[in-house]
């Protein structure tokens, strides 16, 4: 089948660098008008390119020897070799293109890596079978290039003679990319970085540290969301957030948690909402204006089950805890399967898996919160970075009730997606708590308990007046304020004061003043 393609002045808002011809996924896109973003969209010149391909206007250039023919199994070919897998593209062209064309590729090169590849995919996402005996007996290839992909352990599938290394299935699929950075992140032995920190700690210091990073990250996770919750209900989902990894994650124990998190269900539906859901602004008449919309209502129950069965796959498979984590996490929070507290929920499941693999010291919560509020504009960049693309195919119109109903079939919009960037935001985020806050927070109780044993040596008082004592000094650069000695410790002479600010200064010494970040919660 040939495509009738003409190469456009502009490409999904690109405009398409001159004396070029749309290739691969978006020659497939452009020539079907499929329904999908394309991330990284690819052209061949009319001349040489120096080292074969360049960046251009948001276009990956390709050298003329590239150029494919005009058949769809050409373009097919070159993004499966030569572009990074997007299943999403895949599919929905599988859908566009009459299965006798597929058929026709497939038996007019039976052992070909590519065509056997395209068989695969074409089987496992659409359920349905090509009318095609099985592969000849030749050398299997894998489903993804474990040189390019994380990916999952291979089954082989004798029909198509490729090895499905895939990170889910068809029903859900995410893809993790090799990237420079994530291979560095995954070399770094965290969970055993935790662990030596931890055998390290007596466990009086290790308990009140576990609590206070729980905390931390509690009011944090509260933060994100422009909440600020009250203790009592930082202690509440504290406690649901202390049960991470014990049981086994399926939909039933993500909705018992989400029963924790919002206390009140009396305006929240207990459950997978039956409406839909919307990210963004309102306009003067209350109606929307999104910034992102959910899966449709009816499409959640399914969605989740595939997010879980490819959570459970990654598991069994060992993938590397925090990729498995930022897989399963993004992908529930672009479903937003709730009708509030998806976020919360969201970096929920991320502690859960981490606990669940054991990245996470029995006991102990990570404050990852904690860090993507110290890195707000990152990580909202970063949940966006996959969403907004997506507004441009999902319909939409304004409910009396002023929501959002989802007008055509937007399933596959969240069941493909490419989750790379949101892995290297995770594990930058992991690997400050392992390497920074973890010791951090270990070290300042250590110093903060000495500090408070010289204190009381010197002057018996009420461990709360001692604690306050220490947090003052160090939030006024080692002094006492005149304010605060007046107010609680009048009683105390100036040489007991100058001594007890020397005591501190001297406990402290290299430590700044941003350890009181976390400890200062106790307050």
């Amino acid at each position: 089948m040939q495509l009738e393609l003409k190469t456009p002045a502009s490409f999904q808002d690109n405009l398409v660098p001159k004396g070029t011809r749309l290739v691969g996924w978006t020659a497939l896109v452009q020539a079907f008008g499929l329904q999908s973003p394309v991330r990284q969209p690819s052209c061949v010149s009319e001349k040489h390119v120096r080292g074969s391909q360049r960046e251009t206007g948001g276009f990956r250039v390709f050298d003329k020897r590239y150029l494919p023919g005009d058949q769809v199994s050409d373009h097919l070919t070159f993004a499966l070799r030569h572009e990074p897998i997007d299943l999403l593209i895949l599919k929905r062209a599988f859908e566009a293109v009459p299965k006798a064309v597929l058929e026709e590729f497939v038996r007019a090169t039976p052992t070909g890596t590519q065509s056997r590849r395209a068989w695969f995919f074409y089987e496992t996402l659409t359920g349905q079978t090509l009318d095609i005996g099985d592969a000849p007996n030749v050398k299997a290839v894998e489903a993804l290039d474990p040189k390019a992909y994380f990916t999952g352990k291979a089954k082989l599938s004798r029909r198509h003679k490729v090895r499905d290394n895939l990170l889910g299935s068809g029903d859900w699929c995410p893809v993790i990319r090799k990237t420079e950075q994530l291979k560095a992140f995954t070399a770094l032995g965290l969970a055993g970085r935790a662990t030596e920190t931890v055998g390290h700690t007596g466990r009086h210091l290790l308990t009140r540290a576990a609590s206070f990073l729980l905390l931390a990250d509690s009011r944090a996770s509260f933060e994100i969301e422009g909440e600020r919750a009250p203790r009592s209900r930082l202690e509440r989902w504290g406690k649901a957030m202390l049960q991470a990894g014990k049981n086994l994650l399926t939909l039933e124990e993500i909705i018992r948690l989400h029963r924790i998190l919002i206390e009140d269900s009396r305006f929240v539906f207990p459950g997978l909402r039956p409406d839909g859901v919307f990210l963004g602004e309102r306009d003067h008449l209350n109606d929307p204006l999104p910034e992102f919309i959910g899966a449709r209502p009816e499409d959640l129950e399914a969605l989740c089950t595939g997010m879980l069965a490819a959570n459970q796959r990654m598991r069994n498979d060992d993938l590397d805890p925090v990729l498995q984590a930022a897989a399963t996490a993004f992908g529930f929070i672009y479903v937003h399967p709730f009708q509030d507290g998806n976020g919360r929920m969201h970096r929920c499941l991320i502690h859960h898996i981490l606990a669940e693999r054991k990245l996470t010291p029995e006991g102990m919560v990570f404050p990852v919160s904690s860090v993507m509020l110290d890195r707000i504009d990152d990580y909202r960049r970063t949940l966006q970075a996959h969403s907004m693309p997506l507004m441009d195919f999902i319909e939409w119109r304004p409910t009396a009730d002023h929501n959002v109903e989802v007008l055509n079939h937007t399933a596959d919009l969240y069941r493909y997606f490419d989750c790379t960037e949101q892995a290297e935001f995770l594990y930058a985020c992991v690997q400050r708590t392992v390497e920074h806050d973890l010791p951090r927070e270990i070290e300042y109780l250590r110093r903060h308990d000495e500090a408070m044993a010289r204190i009381m040596e010197m002057i018996d008082m009420p461990d709360r007046l001692a604690q306050n004592l220490i947090l003052f000094i160090r939030q006024n650069d080692g002094k006492l304020s005149k304010r605060k000695r007046e107010k609680d410790f009048s009683t105390l002479t100036d040489a007991e004061v100058q001594e007890l600010e020397g005591i501190v200064k001297d406990v402290f010494a290299g430590f700044d003043a941003e350890g009181v970040r976390i400890i200062g919660l106790s307050e």
